[in-house]
């Protein structure tokens, strides 16, 4: 029981970052020590579920899907969105510089906690670094692509699998790439009035995404390893200007909707910004916010510790062997 409240709270964590464009859900998982666990898991629902089931019947086919593990991770989540979410848009409307100056100092601990996991780091391991660098700066400049799709059904359901793939990534936010993709009013809308027709259509989107990228996330992470870690070290150092509490937009166009879908922006210090939107620049409680989620992650990288990265890898590689 113990098990399974700790990971319906990483679960309430995940969805409640996820909810805010310029964090990752799948941050959030790496922190707290599942991250490994959650693709290894993910990668085991398809056809192979089926031959589990065969096999060892419904004890069997929950061993395979690991269901102890992902239920209450689903209704953490599931719980976070429907509850917490609506707390962090609040505050993300009316105290957006203290908001991303916490979730700033959030993401920046995350990339310590991460870098200090390979420990057969090579020279070459800066290629997948740089990589992770360059495709979390370039993919939101890609997004609005996406609206030239024509069908909303169709728009919804590719903007469903790109944004889900973004949540296993930790650094690169699915919120902010719905948001650069127009769809993230839409999304959250839904979500507040329980749109199920707009729900189902990004849903099955999301399936898509979850069913295609967590196998390959789970190849690389099996195969290459510590290579893997740096891209991720990278997508998570990348993603870091989105969250920059002092920016203007100076690049934008509008979607479908006469949405706002923000392509460039400005980064400035604290007395730029105040001079530019006549608006106090809150130095002090953005530092005092950022402080507060780079210890938030510290504390719980240093609580959670390799053994429980290590050990869902472990234990999901055994997994992997008996199934062969």
């Amino acid at each position: 029981m113990k098990r399974q409240l700790s990971v319906f709270l990483k679960g309430a964590g995940m969805g409640a970052a996820d909810a805010v464009p310029g964090v990752s859900g799948g941050t959030i998982a790496f922190v707290t020590g599942i991250y490994e666990e959650l693709i290894h898991t993910i990668k085991q629902f398809g056809p192979s579920a089926f031959t589990a089931w065969r096999r060892g019947g419904l004890a069997g086919l929950v061993a395979h899907l690991n269901l102890p593990f992902v239920l209450p991770l689903l209704l953490g989540i599931g719980a976070s969105l429907v509850s917490v979410a609506h707390l962090v848009v609040w505050l993300m409307e009316d105290y957006p510089l203290l908001l991303n100056g916490f979730f700033f100092g959030l993401v920046a601990a995350s990339a310590i906690v991460v870098s200090r996991h390979p420990a057969d780091w090579k020279l070459w391991h800066l290629v997948p670094l740089i990589v992770g660098l360059l495709l979390a700066h370039g993919l939101p400049s890609l997004m609005p692509l996406v609206t030239q799709l024509g069908s909303p059904s169709l728009v919804l359901v590719v903007g469903g699998a790109i944004a889900i793939s973004a949540l296993l990534l930790p650094g690169v936010s699915g919120s902010f790439l719905l948001l650069t993709m127009g769809l993230y009013g839409t999304v959250m809308q839904a979500i507040r009035s329980f749109d199920l027709g707009l729900l189902s259509t990004f849903a099955v989107g999301c399936l898509i995404g979850l069913f295609g990228f967590s196998r390959l996330l789970s190849w690389l992470l099996r195969h290459y390893h510590a290579a893997t870690l740096q891209l991720l070290i990278g997508f998570i150092v990348g993603s870091l200007p989105v969250l920059w509490p002092w920016r203007e937009l100076i690049r934008y166009q509008l979607g479908p909707q006469d949405q706002l879908i923000p392509l460039e922006y400005r980064y400035l210090s604290p007395g730029d910004y105040a001079n530019l939107t006549g608006e106090p620049g809150l130095l002090v409680p953005v530092a005092i916010a950022m402080l507060a989620g780079g210890a938030l992650v510290l504390a719980l990288g240093r609580h959670s510790g390799g053994q429980a990265r290590n050990g869902s890898r472990k234990s999901s590689d055994k997994k992997e062997g008996s199934n062969a």
